[in-house]
């Protein structure tokens, strides 16, 4: 095996190792800096240098998308003058490995005297930094990867899970779901994947649809000249509820067994009775895994009174690439 591989998988183990060590030391303190964020009146302010501090800016950005108010403050600037942007009602987490951060140091007492309290994510309680804050979240020791064990790796990563299980245990605690989450997400494959199927659905002229005690062959008829010629039809009643379904594939199966005369065989004999169907509130991601676990193509889009709303393709999601 050629040794880079060697020392690749070495660094990743290492890596590894960290992040099982720091999901070990979770305890009480990590529920108190849950609660203590769920509690807030205003931000939680991250903070860090160097390698750490990418990390904090990081977690803040997730802190935000996922529904708590966040900003990343610089300590080197924050003494600077901004300092002005930690209000009361705000948290201060701070990331510093060793506790020892000179920038963090400066600011502390500045950020405390306005009565924000501190939650670091260090290596060691002992530290300076664990000393002064109101809760530490603590790392344990960590020993780097790489060459020489200088570089900034495994004490990074680990900081990264661990301020990722607490901005994501804080989202559950806010309750905040997909629909909060597309609000905060609206552009790019994200937001696409959260759109509704109330938006993606076909209706009008692009929805198929027979009343009951048609024949087949008007079925086809209709499918056929249907834009996009989705290969199926809705079965509905007088009043627009939904009775059934027909397909391509049903098609099929009534030509292998020999089928009558289509212009004289009704679309109820050949109809799936009491078809699957789906809601429009459903989420576009969870619709595709849902006609992928079914093994189907298309579905009909019924209110809760069972009227047809529309015709969900399979084609339609993957055309928005977000399977």
């Amino acid at each position: 095996m050629d040794p880079r591989i060697e020392r690749a998988r070495d660094i990743v183990e290492r890596e590894a190792a960290a992040v099982r060590q720091v999901a070990e030391r979770l305890g009480p303190t990590f529920v108190q800096a849950t609660e203590l964020i769920l509690g807030l009146r205003g931000r939680v302010v991250t903070a860090g240098m160097g390698k750490a501090g990418f990390i904090a800016q990081k977690i803040s950005a997730t802190l935000a998308s996922t529904g708590t108010p966040s900003i990343f403050l610089h300590p080197a600037e924050a003494i600077h003058g901004d300092l002005g942007r930690v209000d009361p009602g705000d948290v201060l987490l701070a990331f510093s490995k060793s506790g020892e951060t000179q920038e963090l140091m400066v600011m502390l007492p500045h950020v405390k005297a306005v009565g924000v309290p501190v939650v670091a994510i260090t290596q060691d309680q002992k530290s300076t930094l664990g000393k002064h804050a109101d809760l530490v979240l603590e790392l344990g020791r960590i020993d780097e990867a790489g060459p020489y064990g200088l570089a900034p790796s495994a004490s990074t990563t680990a900081m990264l899970a661990l301020g990722d299980a607490l901005a994501l245990v804080v989202q559950g605690g806010r309750r905040f779901g997909p629909e909060e989450f597309a609000r905060f997400h609206p552009g790019g494959d994200l937001g696409r994947r959260l759109m509704k199927v109330g938006e993606l659905m076909r209706t009008g002229d692009r929805n198929p649809r027979v009343q009951s005690g048609q024949t087949v062959l008007q079925a086809i008829e209709i499918m056929t000249r249907t834009p996009g010629r989705p290969g199926a039809t809705s079965v509905v009643d007088k009043d627009g509820k939904l009775l059934g379904f027909f397909t391509d594939g049903d098609l099929r199966r009534l030509i292998e067994r020999g089928l009558a005369n289509p212009r004289e065989r009704t679309i109820d004999d050949a109809m799936t009775r009491n078809p699957r169907s789906i809601g429009p509130e459903m989420f576009a991601l969870e619709a595709l895994a849902f006609l992928h676990q079914k093994e189907i193509d298309q579905l009909p889009v019924v209110d809760g009174g069972g009227h047809l709303l529309g015709l969900l393709d399979v084609q339609d999601l993957l055309n928005l690439k977000i399977g």
